[in-house]
C-alpha cells in the first residue's frame, strides 16, 4: 500500500529575512504562513538565529521564546507542522554565532565544556517551550552546522570525529529531554558524504537521531559538470538518499530530504519547475523517504544587502507572497503524487572509510558509476564496502545484486571518472 511522504518549505521570512526575529511582527508572520499553507504544503522548517535567542550564555531570551511558540501556534492554525532548528549557526552564506563563542571569548563550539553547557541549555529550552503542541515535530540541532568543523570555513572549530560523536550525543539528549518523544535530528551540508577530512561522518548522520537528513544543492559541481538537465542533477537529491543507506543500521530508517532547491543561474527560473518535477519523481522513487522540505518559501529581499545572488530567488513564492511557476510545480506534485516506490534491490558498493568519502562527489568513481546505473534504469542503492559480502545484511535490505564501481564504468575502483 502506499504510504505517506510529506511536503514542506524551509521558511524563510518575506519581511526582513531572518532578523524578523529583532523586530517580530506576527501579522506579517501569519501572512506568510497562509501563502505556504495555500499551496497544500503540511509543514514548515523554522529557524531560530541563535545569537538573538542567546545573546549570552546565561541569557535565554523568555520573549524571544515565547514568540517562537506563538509563530508555531499560528502554524498549527493553519494545519501545518513545525520543525525548529536551534543553533543558527549557518544560513545563505552568512554565519551567526553569538558573542560568547568568538573573537576574544573564542572557544571549540563542539568541545568547550561552558559552550556546551550554554548549547545543551538552549536547545532543551527550546523543546520544551513546544513540547505540549501537536504540531511540534521536533528540533534540528542546527543548519548545516558541519560547516564550522572544517574548511573551507575561515575559522573553523577543528574537533575529532569521537568528539563530534560526544557532541551530537549531549546536544539530541538535550532535545529529548526538553520534549520526549518527538522526532529529533541533526542535519549537515553535503561534506558530510563528500569531503575527506570532514569529522562529521556519513555514520553519524545515518545513525544519530530520529531519522537521517540529507541536503541536496547542484552547484556542488553536479550541475557545473553535467548539465542542468542531465541525469545527475535532475536525480541528485535521490542519490543522497539511497548513499545515506549504505551507512544506516536500520535497513527501513527514514531519510528526509530536507532542504533542496533550484539555484540560479545553474538552473534558471524558466527550467525551475521542469528541475522541481524531475527532482521530486526521483526522490518519490526512493523507500523509506520520509518528506521533502523546498528551500525555500520566500524569496530574500533585495532590500537587504550582500547575500550571494542565489539567495535573492530561490523561494518558492515572492516577496509580496505571490507564487511563482515552481510553486504551482511543487503545490501539483504535493497534492497528485503516489508513494509507492519498488524496493531497490542493485546496491553499488561504497569505501565505509570516511577518507575516501571524495569517491562518493561529483567528479569520484562511485558518484559517475551511480547515475551511469541510473541512466541505465537500473535503479540502484548502496551498500558499504564492509557489508558488501554480509548475507544477512543483504537479505534484510533485500539486496540481490552488489556491483562495484569498476564493474559499472570499466575502471579501477577508486579512480576519477573523466
Amino acid at each position: 500500500m502506499p504510504s505517506t511522504v510529506r511536503f514542506g518549505a524551509n521558511y524563510t521570512p518575506s519581511r526582513g529575512w531572518f532578523h524578523h526575529w529583532l523586530d517580530f511582527d506576527l501579522d506579517a508572520v501569519r501572512a506568510d504562513l497562509d501563502s505556504i499553507a495555500a499551496l497544500g504544503l503540511d509543514h514548515i522548517r523554522v529557524f531560530a538565529l541563535w545569537p538573538y535567542f542567546q545573546p549570552d550564555r546565561a541569557l535565554i531570551r523568555p520573549r524571544a521564546v515565547a514568540q517562537l511558540v506563538q509563530l508555531v501556534d499560528a502554524a498549527a492554525e493553519r494545519g501545518l507542522d513545525v520543525n525548529v532548528d536551534g543553533l543558527q549557526g549557518h544560513l545563505s552564506s552568512f554565519d551567526y554565532l553569538p558573542a560568547w563563542t568568538r573573537t576574544w571569548h573564542r572557544r571549540n563550539l563542539f568541545t568547550d565544556p561552558e559552550i556546551l553547557d550554554g548549547q545543551a541549555a538552549y536547545l532543551r529550552t527550546l523543546a520544551a517551550a513546544l513540547a505540549d503542541r501537536p504540531n511540534f515535530l521536533g528540533m534540528t540541532l542546527g543548519n548545516e552546522i558541519n560547516q564550522f568543523s572544517a574548511g573551507p570555513h575561515p575559522d573553523p572549530d577543528r574537533a575529532t570525529s569521537d568528539q563530534i560523536d560526544a557532541w551530537l550525543d549531549r546536544m539530541l539528549a538535550a532535545c529529548e529531554q526538553g520534549a520526549p518523544g518527538r522526532t529529533h535530528l541533526h542535519a549537515e551540508y553535503d561534506a558530510t558524504w563528500y569531503q575527506d577530512d570532514m569529522p562529521f561522518t556519513p555514520a553519524q548522520a545515518a545513525r544519530h537521531g530520529a531519522l537521517t537528513a540529507v541536503h541536496s544543492w547542484v552547484f556542488n559541481g553536479t550541475a557545473q559538470r553535467h548539465g542542468r538537465a542531465s541525469v545527475p542533477t535532475e536525480h541528485h537529491a535521490a542519490y543522497l538518499i539511497e548513499l545515506s543507506k549504505a551507512w544506516a543500521d536500520d535497513p527501513h530508517r527514514p531519510v528526509w530530504l530536507q532542504e533542496v532547491g533550484a539555484p540560479a543561474p545553474l538552473i534558471p527560473a524558466e527550467h525551475a519547475p521542469a528541475f522541481a518535477a524531475a527532482t521530486v519523481a526521483a526522490a518519490l522513487d526512493c523507500p523509506d523517504l520520509w518528506g521533502i522540505t523546498w528551500w525555500c518559501s520566500h524569496d530574500v529581499s533585495r532590500d537587504l544587502a550582500d547575500f550571494p545572488e542565489l539567495e535573492y530567488t530561490l523561494g518558492l513564492l515572492t516577496n509580496d507572497r505571490r507564487p511563482k511557476d515552481i510553486a504551482h510545480t511543487l503545490a501539483a506534485l504535493a497534492r497528485d503524487h503516489t508513494y509507492a516506490p519498488a524496493p531497490r534491490t542493485t546496491a553499488l558498493v561504497v569505501p565505509a572509510d570516511p577518507a575516501s568519502r571524495s569517491r562518493c562527489a561529483p567528479g569520484g568513481d562511485v558518484f559517475e558509476a551511480f547515475f551511469r546505473l541510473t541512466a541505465d534504469g537500473a535503479r540502484p542503492t548502496t551498500v558499504l564496502d564492509t557489508r558488501a559480502d554480509d548475507p544477512g545484511h543483504l537479505a534484510a535490505r533485500g539486496l540481490t545484486d552488489v556491483v562495484t564501481p569498476s564493474q559499472v564504468l570499466g575502471a579501477p575502483s577508486g579512480g576519477t571518472a573523466s
